[in-house]
C-alpha cells in the first residue's frame, strides 16, 4: 500500500472559467492544509472520458509514491454510477466508475478497487450535480491524512473498463488508431516502434509508408524542426508512440482527423 503523503493531482473537464476547480481545492485544503495540489489539466473536452484516461496514463507514473490521482470527467454525475477508490502498489486513484481508469487496470499490478460508500467521505449537499467537490475531493483529502482504503467501502470487481485498442498486423498491413490530439494539433497514435519492427519482420521489408486521412508519409523524422509547413510528417514522440505533425500547424485540422481514426502502415 502506498504511504500517505500530501500530493494530489487533478484532471477534470471543468475548465477555468467557473468555481468548480477552486471548490474542490478548497475542500481538500480544509481537510489537509498541507496538501500539494498539481493541476494536470482542466481542459479535457467536455464528457471526454477517453481523453482524460489518456492524459492520466501519460503522466501518473512520474509522481512520487503515495500520490492521490483524482479524475473527474463524469457525464453520469448524480446517477447510480459508483465512485471508486483504486489502490495500487504505488498510488491511489479516485474517480467515477465510467472507464476513465481503464489504463490503470490494464497496466498496474496488485490493483484493489473499492466503492466509495462511507458517508464520512461525502459532503452534505442540496443537489447531486457536483461529486467532484462533494465526493471525490474529500475522499482524496482524507487519504492524504492517512485514512485506510478499507474504510471507504466494499471491494468491487465489476468496474467499468473502456476497450483499449491494440495495433495489429493483418495481411501485411499494420492497423492502428489515433488515441489523442494535443494542444498543438499533433496526432498521437497507439503505434510504437516495436509494432513497426514487428511489421518489418513479418513483411521482410525495411521500407514502410504511413497512411492517414489521405496523407502518405514515407519516413520518420526525429524532431519537429525537420517537419514541413506543407505536408504532415511523422516521428516517434518522447512517450514512445508514433505521432503525426505539421510544422507549427495543426495536423489534425489539416487532415480532418479525430480520436479513434484508423491509420495503416504498409
Amino acid at each position: 500500500m502506498p504511504s500517505a503523503i500530501s500530493v494530489v493531482t487533478l484532471i477534470t473537464d471543468f475548465g477555468d472559467r467557473d468555481y468548480f476547480v477552486a471548490s474542490m481545492k478548497g475542500v481538500m485544503l480544509g481537510i489537509n492544509n498541507q496538501t500539494r495540489i498539481v493541476d494536470v489539466s482542466h481542459q479535457v473536452s467536455p464528457y471526454a472520458i477517453e481523453e482524460a484516461a489518456f492524459l492520466l496514463n501519460s503522466c501518473y507514473h512520474y509522481f512520487p509514491d503515495g500520490t492521490v490521482h483524482v479524475v473527474v470527467v463524469d457525464p453520469s454525475v448524480g446517477s447510480s454510477r459508483r465512485g471508486l477508490l483504486v489502490t495500487t502498489s504505488r498510488f491511489f486513484f479516485v474517480a467515477p466508475d465510467n472507464g476513465v481508469l481503464s489504463y490503470i487496470f490494464e497496466n498496474e499490478l496488485n490493483v484493489e478497487v473499492r466503492q466509495i460508500e462511507n458517508r464520512q467521505f461525502r459532503l452534505d449537499s442540496s443537489g447531486a450535480t457536483f461529486d467532484g467537490r462533494d465526493l471525490f475531493a474529500p475522499s482524496a483529502a482524507w487519504l492524504t491524512r492517512g485514512q485506510t482504503p478499507g474504510a471507504y467501502g466494499r471491494l468491487v470487481t465489476d468496474y467499468e473498463k473502456l476497450p483499449i485498442l491494440k495495433p495489429e498486423v493483418r495481411k501485411g498491413i499494420l492497423h492502428g488508431y489515433v488515441t489523442y490530439i494535443d494542444h498543438f494539433g499533433n496526432i498521437i497514435t497507439n503505434i510504437t516502434p516495436d509494432d513497426i519492427k514487428s511489421l518489418q519482420e513479418i513483411t521482410q521489408n525495411k521500407k514502410f509508408s504511413i497512411h492517414l486521412g489521405g496523407a502518405t508519409i514515407d519516413e520518420l523524422k526525429t524532431h519537429y524542426e525537420q517537419g514541413s509547413h506543407e505536408k504532415p510528417e511523422a516521428l516517434i514522440n518522447s512517450n514512445g508512440h508514433l505521432e503525426i505533425f505539421l510544422k507549427k500547424e495543426s495536423a489534425a485540422e489539416n487532415l480532418g482527423i479525430s480520436i479513434r481514426a484508423n491509420l495503416e502502415i504498409h
